[in-house]
């Protein structure tokens, strides 16, 4: 943060955009984004198994009833978009649903609490913090760090890849690529040039998408609590209402896009 014996605006506000890291350069690990992501992975896997354990076809608990209903929507979701006959697809829908879902929500905690907490876990004093001389960074929203968003849209073009290769054979794959739209060989260039780049603006944009999202409102929290300071929280809760809306709206696009990727793989005669 910033130095000296007064915490600035532009300190405070790098030093909550900032990762906590171990390693350097191409091998820098991310501690607070993969840590958070676990966490909020297993949350999904272990509250939904324990739901599905203690399933009753009676009357159902609220909490079965929450999860009954997100999973009838994803699978309806799946079942209008994909154009195809694969028993993956529901549950990798399900899974990246719920787990952007919940990375997302994060975002909702006011920006101080967990980063402070982190800090005197590791041993700075509220004088080191309130001053701005910490040394522990901590990010919160594993959606507001772009390796995650990039890693999970590279998880899905690497299934693009598979089944578009497994469902139409590597040259039903190229011939998509250098055939279309125009079948014509003289033009066979120009139609890689704008399939491949299209190709590859998919992933692309998928990561950016929610990485924009989502970084926007965490600044805007950011902002918030860097300017207003102990007001902080009715102008928090004011934005976390509004923002409300932007949570699961971001995870239910990435996990149409997502769908609607797989869906175009598994198309033998698309074109």
């Amino acid at each position: 943060m910033a130095g000296g014996d007064q915490l600035t605006v532009q300190g405070y506000i790098k030093h909550h955009l900032t990762n906590g890291s171990v390693g350097e350069g191409f091998w820098t690990w991310h501690v607070d984004t993969l840590a958070w992501s676990v966490v909020l992975g297993l949350v999904f896997i272990l509250s939904f198994r324990a739901v599905a354990k203690k399933a009753t076809v009676g009357v159902p608990g609220k909490f079965q009833c929450f999860v009954e209903m997100i999973v009838e929507f994803v699978a309806q979701s799946v079942k209008d978009t994909f154009q195809g006959k694969n028993p993956l697809i529901a549950p990798l829908a399900l899974t990246i649903f719920m787990w952007v879902l919940l990375m997302n929500i994060m975002d909702i905690i006011p920006v101080d609490w967990l980063p402070t907490l982190a800090m005197l876990i590791g041993g700075d004093s509220w004088e080191a913090i309130a001053t701005g001389n910490s040394h522990v960074y901590h990010k919160v929203v594993p959606t507001t760090d772009l390796n995650t968003t990039f890693a999970l849209a590279l998880g899905v073009f690497a299934l693009m890849l598979y089944y578009s290769i497994k469902i139409k054979g590597l040259g039903g794959f190229l011939k998509e690529l250098y055939a279309h739209p125009f079948n014509t060989p003289w033009l066979y260039w120009f139609n890689f040039i704008i399939e491949f780049v299209s190709l590859l603006a998919k992933p692309l944009s998928l990561a950016l998408r929610l990485f924009g999202n989502l970084y926007a409102a965490e600044l805007i929290f950011i902002l918030i609590a860097g300017l207003i300071g102990m007001w902080q929280l009715p102008a928090h809760f004011i934005w976390a209402a509004f923002h409300i809306l932007v949570i699961p709206l971001q995870a239910f696009i990435f996990m149409m896009l997502t769908i609607v990727y797989l869906s175009m793989a598994h198309q033998k005669d698309e074109h």
